[in-house]
């Protein structure tokens, strides 16, 4: 932030114009020949992942609603938010912040996170809202810049925040751990488009339709992730003395078989000792 002196704290106006300007700035960088591979790159992936998932509700929270993924995925209703408004947006399209989404505890199926956190004042809080608008069972598919890889070195060496140098390039391994503390398992993890950060690069197709690279110095990760649901335990009957039903012949129990079998011995020897046995 310019002409910002050393331990001043931002006004919340000027936050959010910064990161209005990076998404805006984001968004325009999808345009060019490197974006528009990643971009397809990404949509591949997301369509193989999301492939075999049904449900009623798709939710993409992301930059721009001009980029639209898992396009392919069969779900009933899909909905993108978009953190500024713009004119002639579909009615699929939602205004709102990606940290206070506008939706209802458990009603999605599937949520998508397009670089949202890379480009989140406050990532953690992004989290925490998917994971509360996910229902039990759903999935989260989590897209985030990689910084170990030649991108996050360009990114380093930079000088500008302009396109996808002005994201945060969180580490893959927070990214599970936050969403292992917020209650979800893990089910694929992988790094990819491995292609050199530069316009006009000849590699740009061969990594458009790969699935994923084995090396873990991709651009981009994706994280697959589940909601669970922690089964409620029953609580334990409390016992009650009056409600306990007494064993016979055990201690403290009325007289049953085993005080007539107690009983009837007592007669039997008495009967004896009248009439001894011949």
């Amino acid at each position: 932030m310019a002409n910002r002196h050393k331990g001043e704290i931002p006004v919340t106006g000027s936050l959010d114009n910064e990161y209005k300007a990076r998404h805006e700035s984001f968004e325009r960088w999808f345009q060019s020949s490197l974006g528009r591979a990643m971009l397809a790159n990404q949509r591949h992936v997301l369509d193989q992942a999301t492939a075999p998932l049904t449900g009623a509700r798709q939710l993409q929270v992301g930059l721009s609603h001009r980029l639209p993924l898992a396009s392919g995925s069969d779900f009933v209703q899909k909905i993108i938010t978009t953190p500024g408004w713009h004119a002639h947006m579909p009615d699929s399209v939602a205004v709102a912040d990606a940290d206070e989404l506008p939706f209802p505890g458990d009603s999605m199926d599937l949520v998508i996170l397009h670089h949202t956190a890379d480009f989140s004042p406050d990532p953690h809080q992004v989290l925490r809202e998917s994971a509360r608008v996910l229902r039990g069972e759903g999935k989260i598919a989590l897209i985030g810049f990689n910084p170990v890889s030649l991108w996050g070195l360009r990114k380093l060496v930079s000088r500008h925040h302009e396109g996808p140098w002005g994201g945060r390039f969180l580490f893959r391994k927070r990214m599970e751990d936050w969403l292992r503390l917020l209650g979800f398992q893990i089910d694929d993890s992988a790094t990819h488009f491995c292609a050199l950060p530069l316009q006009n690069n000849r590699g740009h197709r061969r990594t458009r339709q790969r699935n994923r690279d084995w090396l873990p110095i991709g651009a981009y990760y994706c994280i697959l992730a589940r909601k669970r649901v922690v089964g409620r335990v029953p609580p334990r009957a409390r016992w009650q003395k009056a409600k306990v039903m007494p064993i016979p012949g055990t201690l403290g129990a009325p007289g049953g078989c085993a005080s007539r079998s107690g009983t009837m011995s007592n007669n039997r020897k008495q009967q004896e000792k009248q009439w001894p046995a011949r």
